[in-house]
């Protein structure tokens, strides 16, 4: 099944309001919108880490950009209404597991009032007509099985990130019954949809305790890669893979409404459903040199999920949805990604053509 490619005329002039744009995801999808033509107002925290694919990119201009807490109503709720925005991404997110740990009441503030508030403001705002809350794959029950977690299977989490995730799918879930009804679509025009993604690698990824930046981080300081736990199987995909997926259910619910108002999976083909070990491996094949890893020795380790993969038939047959990039393709482009900036390439650019090689590649399913 080939997959449908988003109307680029439906995103010309469209304002698009996005938490969450200085972080990894955020930043690739703000440039990605603005790119098609849409009118993007950012709303996030500064980035955590420098340097950020925000602050190697905020100088083209593309987006605006707003910084400030999610944990503020009054705050958000005024830049929402000055946007005045047709569709809302909601990314912003304390977005790592062992942070969570260290963190756990920085992470449920920000990942579950945060989504409160976000909801808060699309109630209040007389625009808004297609929202997506970004969750997790983590969000679901963990049952440590061998396959994939469908939509419909109920939500969880060990850590505190991972059940910060499935509180925001209740939140959402419960506004949708309560305030934004698929019954009475016709008096409140919003549809909501939540969105749940992989292990997402890409460019422009610098943050602490995740296993790519942890590896390239390691090889371009010439040092041994220490890596936690090279068993676990996570289901890998580059970042364009669920991004592609939220603007084409943020255009769904455009102008389809509430029939698309419910639970997506967004994650890679089977195949790439691969072991830790497997992706240092290939990282170090493609970085070359002195590049190595080696198993962290630490006795004592937060728990983390051995094995998690997600059932996306449903994105798939419905939505049209189809991965175009493996995970051989996806490390060759983190890793081309890396070395330009390392070369001084201009980082907007360079990011846009990553963008435009994804979008021509044909799929097939």
């Amino acid at each position: 099944m080939e997959d449908v490619v988003m109307t680029n005329s439906f995103w010309a002039g469209r304002r698009v309001f996005l938490t969450g744009h200085t972080g990894f995801k955020g930043g690739w999808l703000a440039l990605w919108l603005a790119k098609q033509g849409a009118v993007v107002t950012g709303y996030a925290l500064a980035p955590v880490y420098e340097p950020s694919l925000h602050s190697l990119t905020a100088s083209s201009g593309s987006v605006e950009s707003i910084v400030d807490d999610i944990r503020d109503l009054e705050l958000l709720r005024g830049a929402m209404a000055a946007c005045d925005p047709e569709v809302v991404f909601h990314l912003a997110a304390q977005p790592l597991v062992r942070r969570s740990y260290a963190d756990p009441v920085e992470t449920y503030s920000t990942n579950v009032m945060g989504t409160v508030n976000l909801l808060e403001a699309v109630r209040s705002s007389k625009s808004v007509r297609s929202v997506v809350v970004v969750t997790s794959d983590k969000c679901y029950e963990n049952r440590e099985w061998p396959w994939g977690y469908r939509e419909s299977e109920p939500m969880g989490g060990y850590d505190p990130y991972s059940n910060s995730k499935g509180c925001a799918e209740l939140i959402s879930s419960s506004y949708r019954s309560s305030f934004f009804n698929k019954d009475r679509y016709a008096q409140h025009g919003v549809a909501l949809a939540t969105a749940r993604a992989g292990n997402v690698i890409g460019g422009g990824d610098w943050s602490a305790d995740r296993l790519v930046p942890d590896l390239l981080r390691a090889f371009g300081d010439q040092r041994d890669a220490s890596i936690r736990n090279p068993g676990a199987i996570r289901p890998w995909q580059h970042v364009l893979e669920p991004l592609k997926g939220y603007m084409m259910l943020a255009e769904k619910l455009h102008t389809e409404g509430p029939a698309w108002a419910e639970a997506w999976n967004f994650g890679p083909n089977d195949t790439d459903a691969r072991p830790v070990s497997w992706i240092a491996d290939q990282l170090v094949s493609l970085w070359g040199g002195n590049a190595r890893w080696r198993k962290e020795t630490e006795a004592e380790q937060p728990h983390e999920a051995n094995w998690l993969k997600l059932d996306c038939s449903k994105a798939r047959q419905t939505l049209g949805w189809v991965p175009r990039w493996d995970l051989r393709r996806s490390l060759a482009a983190i890793v081309d990604w890396q070395r330009a900036w390392t070369d001084g390439r201009d980082m907007t650019e360079y990011t846009i053509e990553q963008i435009e090689q994804y979008e021509s590649t044909p799929t097939h399913d």
